[in-house]
């Protein structure tokens, strides 16, 4: 299920996001137990960056996903299209080379990048498909897709007290915490809505990738999902 299905438009996204820039990397430590920083530690080593490799990093927000990339040698291009939350990350990260950019019409030529990674953004998008296919047209041929998302947990009972966490605990934390506690209420919602990794697979798939394939973290409450532009 995309963004759509939930009646936001891609506006109100981007103002939901602008909004809670600011402490947005603090309560997604608070909300994940601290999980997100080894989530984050996980997509930068499947995603494999090389020194002199071209890296874009999309829905990346303030820049805390870029940061390990550049680390590497690799020169990353950290893209969001919320503005606040690129303030954000500039402030923060004079040296990194944030854009504005659009996930449905990325500001990028044909196969520029060796790698492209999308972390707890893609359900955000209003067109999944679009998406995947922009991020299959931004790839060099035999690119590397990297996809971090939020997913079923794989045993059902805790997968039943998981989505019981969502929708209570999560805005209630975020109430405490965050300037828009509403905005966790809506990803709550589109976490639940979500599409499982096997689906997810399909679609990437569909989009021109081979060689798939997701790896569980955390009883799949995340899953990692690769794969290569054909």
């Amino acid at each position: 299920m995309s963004r759509a299905n939930l009646d936001k438009s891609p506006g109100d996204v981007a103002s939901m996001f602008d909004a809670v820039a600011a402490r947005y990397d603090l309560v997604n430590d608070l909300i994940s137990v601290g999980q997100t920083r080894r989530w984050r530690r996980l997509v930068v080593s499947a995603i494999n960056a090389r020194a002199g490799e071209k890296v874009l990093d999309l829905a990346a927000g303030t820049g805390a996903s870029s940061l390990p990339i550049a680390a590497a040698g690799a020169q990353v291009i950290p893209c969001d299209f919320s503005l606040g939350m690129l303030k954000v990350g500039k402030k923060r990260h004079p040296h990194l080379g944030f854009t504005a950019g659009d996930a449905l019409q990325l500001p990028f030529n044909d196969e520029v990048f060796d790698a492209v990674t999308i972390s707890f953004g893609l359900r955000n998008v209003a067109d999944m498909d679009k998406a995947l296919n922009e991020m299959a047209r931004v790839l060099k041929p035999g690119g590397r897709l990297l996809i971090c998302e939020f997913s079923h947990p794989v045993f059902k009972p805790f997968r039943l007290i998981y989505t019981e966490y969502l929708m209570r605990a999560l805005p209630w934390i975020a109430k405490r915490t965050s300037s828009n506690p509403d905005a966790y209420v809506y990803l709550a919602e589109s976490i639940r809505a979500w599409p499982d990794q096997a689906a997810l697979a399909t679609r990437i798939e569909d989009a021109g990738f081979t060689n798939l394939a997701w790896r569980n973290l955390s009883g799949g409450i995340v899953a990692l999902h690769r794969g290569v532009r054909a």
